[in-house]
């Protein structure tokens, strides 16, 4: 049983712990598709603005900000003062057709919406589980592996192609399934690129 408190004595932490409980409460539509591997995900806009309003409602503040090497989301409780910081790399992105200036932003958002699924534990979709041919199971973090494929979609070279290939296949292990993909996405890229 948890015992009330009056949100100015509520620390940081056991305000974003309500902010994740308060989410949790919401039912949120996965509006994004990846046709690759065949599953939906929350965009940025499918959250953010019930997230916001969490926030306000717990007298929290997020504050998204960028360096070249690292995104960070800070939440900040404007009562009491406490402060979490989430951060990750910032990485980078080569989309076709688009500016420099395009490709940030679309970092930008792309590390956004990773900062506050991990800050409001939202659940994206579920690892991938293969039997491997010990009997052993073995995790695929799908999200890595999308990264992955998304590598090979952006190689403008052969040789780049080739090193995103080889890097997306061994992520692979000895799921057979993300292996035909990784596969599909090198052929159909190295038809591109010829």
């Amino acid at each position: 049983m948890m015992i009330e408190m009056s949100k100015a004595k509520m620390g940081v932490y056991t305000k974003l712990a309500e902010a994740r409980k308060m989410m949790r409460s919401r039912t949120l539509k996965k509006s994004g598709h990846n046709k690759f591997a065949g599953y939906n995900y929350f965009e940025l806009g499918d959250f953010l603005h019930p997230a916001l309003e969490i926030f306000d409602q717990l007298g929290l503040i997020s504050i998204v900000s960028f360096t070249k090497e690292q995104a960070q989301l800070c939440v900040v409780d404007i009562e009491g003062g406490g402060e979490i910081v989430f951060s990750c790399p910032f990485g980078s992105a080569a989309l076709k057709g688009c500016h420099e200036v395009q490709n940030m932003g679309a970092c930008q958002t792309y590390n956004r919406r990773y900062l506050y699924t991990l800050a409001l534990e939202l659940l994206e979709h579920d690892a991938l589980d293969s039997t491997t041919g010990s009997g052993n199971i073995e995790t695929i973090d799908v999200g890595v592996m999308i990264d992955h494929l998304a590598a090979i979609d952006a190689a403008s070279t052969l040789e780049e192609l080739k090193d995103a290939y080889t890097t997306a296949y061994t992520a692979c292990g000895a799921d057979k399934s993300w292996q035909k993909k990784v596969i599909d996405a090198k052929d159909k890229r190295k038809g591109a690129l010829k």
